[in-house]
């Protein structure tokens, strides 16, 4: 998980940048608040797509993704 933390003068700053969990073999990707298309670099790093879950997309939805598990 990768956030962002800290004070912005008197506000708590506490966000969620990316999350990404590992579970039974698989990697999810529970959140992607950035530009990047995580599941596609994780592809071209190597990672085969059918273990890669859209963990953030809706179970009914995940069928008719581009990666898909």
């Amino acid at each position: 998980m990768l956030i962002s933390l800290g004070w912005s003068q008197e506000k708590r700053i506490h966000y969620c940048i990316i999350h990404l969990d590992i579970i039974a073999g698989k990697i999810w990707i529970q959140a992607n608040n950035t530009d990047c298309l995580i599941a596609e670099e994780l592809v071209a790093a190597g990672i085969p797509a059918k273990s890669i879950v859209l963990g953030m997309q809706p179970p009914e939805v995940r069928p008719y993704r581009k990666i898909v598990v």
